[in-house]
């Protein structure tokens, strides 16, 4: 468990950094380390998801580091869906009407 929530953590803070806007910057600091290692681990399962069950290769444990890419790949896609859906969800709580 402490190696899943370190490759959360790790691939969560190397996909903000790379990401060109930081959807989490707003955010106070134990809600952003929460929500990066969210990131993180949301990317490891579906990089898992992509690359071992769809495409039948790759590390066989779902928060394993052998995983480490996959985890990365997968932390690349779901951050742009993160941020659409906290700009839905800021947009429900505050109408511009």
């Amino acid at each position: 468990m402490v190696g899943a929530l370190l490759l959360g953590l790790v691939v969560g803070v190397i996909a903000r950094l790379m990401s060109p806007h930081d959807l989490f910057s707003r955010m106070s600091r134990p809600t952003s380390w929460l929500a990066t290692i969210g990131v993180g681990l949301a990317g490891a399962l579906l990089g898992y998801l992509i690359f071992t069950v769809l495409l039948g290769f790759g590390d066989t444990d779902i928060f394993d580091w052998g995983g480490f890419l996959s985890a990365l790949i997968g932390a690349f896609i779901v951050l742009p869906l993160a941020g659409l859906m906290m700009k839905r969800s800021n947009a429900e709580r505050y109408p511009r009407d």
